[in-house]
């Protein structure tokens, strides 16, 4: 960092501290606008530092999976730590995918582990980390939004975000939906039969057919040149 960079920066943090301080003697609506002016200014300090964001994120999915192996109030509190990475990652970088992802299934594992009915504010605040995944990259976190409307017996608004997954390609494979108990509530429902049964048979058609440069070939012709690489598929 440059001399007159980090002068510069020195000279924000000073301004950004007296904005905080004001802030604390200040009451109401005029206290919480000062607050957010600092909180902001705090984090154009660190905009410019990738590696931190990355170092916050990575921390932060290290946690969580971490929390995965423990139980009771351990697992939360590793929960909860994990989340306030993630958080901290995406005030540096507002555009992280992952950490709006992570954050959004980490609220959920807490919500669980608390076994907190699919009203609860760790519900609200897991949907809107999955919405700010989708305003990052469309349709990423629309099969996790779809979970939480099963969850909540929203079956429109389900439907809606698995469409939008399958159509982003975002959707997990049907073993899984078939096997996530999250949508427990809404397998039963016919428009949910018929949307499985509909990728079923897409699967099948894939399964008979290989795209190659924009070109449909069979797996039969396609056999009949094995040294022609053909990429893989999700």
């Amino acid at each position: 960092m440059s001399l007159l960079s980090s002068f510069t920066k020195r000279s924000k943090l000073t301004s950004t501290i007296k904005q905080a301080a004001q802030a604390r003697k200040s009451e109401g609506s005029a206290a919480d606008n000062l607050f957010k002016g600092a909180y902001q200014g705090y984090a154009q300090l660190l905009l410019d530092d990738p590696l931190r964001a990355d170092a916050l994120y990575n921390w932060g999915f290290a946690l969580l999976h971490q929390a995965k192996t423990k139980t009771g109030t351990d697992a939360a509190k590793i929960y909860q730590d994990a989340i306030n990475k993630f958080a901290f990652c995406m005030l540096i970088n507002p555009n992280y995918l992952g950490a709006a992802m992570d954050g959004g299934v980490a609220y959920m594992d807490l919500a669980r582990l608390n076994q907190m009915p699919s009203d609860d504010e760790l519900y609200d605040l897991a949907k809107k980390q999955f919405e700010m995944a989708n305003a990052i990259h469309k349709g990423t976190a629309s099969y996790n939004l779809a979970c939480i409307y099963a969850l909540r017996g929203e079956q429109d608004a389900c439907l809606d975000a698995l469409e939008n997954s399958r159509d982003n390609g975002s959707l997990p494979v049907l073993a899984d939906i078939l096997a996530d108990p999250d949508l427990s509530r809404v397998k039963e429902q016919q428009w949910f039969i018929d949307f499985i049964d509909a990728l079923g048979k897409k699967a099948e058609v894939a399964d008979d057919q290989v795209v190659v440069n924009d070109t449909e070939i069979t797996v039969e012709d396609s056999a009949a040149d094995a040294t022609e690489e053909i990429p893989a598929r999700k």
